[in-house]
């Protein structure tokens, strides 16, 4: 890629290394790209049927404020933002073995649409390299070809929106990135470091460097470029963003305007924290930023007392830096909340619907019987024993693990009375899967004339039996 490396080694840009966090699919990465906000593993299942985003996000809010947006490429876009492009062209991404057509349906709009002059926005996503690293790997030799035809597409863009601002003397914006990476595979959506690991170039004329100007890719955060494009476009921040401005980008404009931009993202920060942490005045990066704002202030006093010293400009290094840092561990903070899953209440959950499918599983070939009989029995001391056993084993892990948990716990913020439901129905559904195991290996392993006398009772819910009897009959001899 030879215009895209000259671009990011001596051109109009800033480069970047922007870490994706798992799961590294599609359309979490898109979510992430445009809301700022950290996607979690039921967006794996969403992937395959992308339903309409419903969070605050840039393309909403560009929107709202009267952006025209183009868009062409893979439809999970289309899906996720349905209304709000004013032109589309979606193509599919099913066909992994297509690397081809699925790419030059998206270049054949360009030379039109780059010549117009009513969009505002443009969006492309191509699809083509993702294919051949599925079916080929990325070592394949197709891989080298397919970058060279990006590099010609990204020439194309770039030296067209280069002309516009020679008529236009307004700068354009040009962002190059990835969604997500490829393992030594082909595949994505783990975390190893070739999967997480994207690229991130951001390509105007504003940008402008002096000769020897070396820029060095820094590492930023995926969910960083939502609440920078915000910035840049003028536009409310997402309110669920956990990202920051990556800073380097608005570093050429004056001391005034640096500072008004960091505000505003530390502001959004600080009132996301506020919603998701109760003793959020104590976190170190809401500190941070009462001493930032305080600091800004003085600031602004010493400015608007026209003083152009030395003074004035050390003051502003200092808020500066202490934004930055207020603003690093604002977004450590969230991210570090939002990636906090309830591992128990998840656990409790599986436990449920696992012994609720087992119980299904076991059940179908009686119900598949033309009699259709399901019998559960209910008077086993044995198996009332192990109901009340569990009973108590699973109330003193709640107990246990409620009391020492130091974050807050779905499952442990529920009443007593319903938390002992819940383990009650736990209990009892794994006395029934016991039964009808049982059930099975006597019938298996007796002759038919002792199976069908063998009498056995097994204590049951009765609730349970209620849930059950509009798909089984129950005989009169249980």
């Amino acid at each position: 890629m030879p215009y895209t490396t000259y671009l990011v080694e001596k051109g109009a840009s800033h480069s970047f290394v922007a870490e994706a966090k798992p799961p590294t699919v599609t359309m979490p990465r898109i979510k992430a790209l445009m809301t700022g906000s950290l996607p979690g593993f039921i967006d794996i299942v969403r992937n395959l049927n992308s339903p309409a985003l419903l969070e605050d996000n840039v393309i909403r809010q560009a929107k709202a404020a009267g952006k025209r947006i183009f868009f062409y490429g893979d439809e999970t876009w289309i899906k996720l933002f349905p209304k709000h492009f004013v032109e589309y062209d979606g193509t599919t991404s099913f066909f992994v073995s297509d690397y081809t057509e699925v790419d030059n349906n998206v270049t054949r709009h360009l030379d039109k649409v780059l010549k117009r002059g009513d969009w505002d926005m443009l969006i492309l996503h191509y699809l083509g390299l993702d294919h051949i690293g599925h079916v080929s790997g990325p070592h394949s030799p197709l891989i080298g070809r397919k970058l060279s035809e990006m590099d010609g597409v990204l020439m194309r863009i770039h030296t067209a929106l280069l002309s516009k601002e020679r008529e236009t003397l307004l700068p354009n914006l040009l962002v190059l990135c990835g969604d997500h990476g490829m393992s030594e595979t082909g595949s994505h959506g783990a975390s190893s470091t070739e999967e997480v690991n994207t690229p991130l170039v951001l390509i105007s004329s504003v940008f402008e460097r002096k000769p020897g100007d070396m820029r060095h890719p820094k590492r930023v955060q995926q969910t960083d470029l939502a609440a920078t494009l915000a910035i840049g476009l003028g536009l409310p921040i997402p309110k669920d963003s956990v990202g920051s401005l990556i800073f380097p980008v608005v570093e050429g404009k004056p001391m005034r305007d640096q500072l008004r931009f960091l505000h505003l993202n530390t502001v959004q920060l600080s009132k996301l924290l506020q919603e998701n942490v109760p003793s959020y005045e104590k976190d170190p990066g809401f500190e941070q930023f009462k001493v930032s704002e305080k600091l800004h202030g003085n600031w602004i006093k010493l400015y608007l007392e026209e003083n152009n010293s030395e003074v004035l400009f050390n003051l502003g290094t200092k808020v500066l830096r202490q934004y930055l840092d207020a603003l690093k561990t604002l977004s450590l903070s969230l991210s570090t909340q939002v990636a906090q899953y309830d591992i128990y209440s998840m656990m409790v959950g599986t436990a449920v619907v696992l012994e609720v499918l087992t119980l299904l599983l076991l059940s179908i070939p009686q119900a598949l019987h033309r009699k259709a009989e399901l019998d559960v029995p209910l008077s086993s001391p044995v198996i009332s024993l192990l109901f009340y056993l569990m009973f108590l084993v699973l109330s003193a892990i709640h107990v246990i693990v409620c009391t020492s948990a130091k974050s807050s716990c779905y499952f442990c913020g529920l009443p007593w009375l319903a938390a002992c439901g819940v383990m009650a129905l736990i209990s009892a559904l794994l006395c029934a899967i016991v039964s009808v195991l049982t059930k099975m290996f006597i019938r298996g392993s007796l002759p038919s004339k002792v199976a069908a006398s063998w009498e056995y009772d097994i204590v049951f819910l009765h609730g349970l039996l209620l849930l059950f009897q509009p798909v089984f009959h129950f005989s009169d001899a249980s």
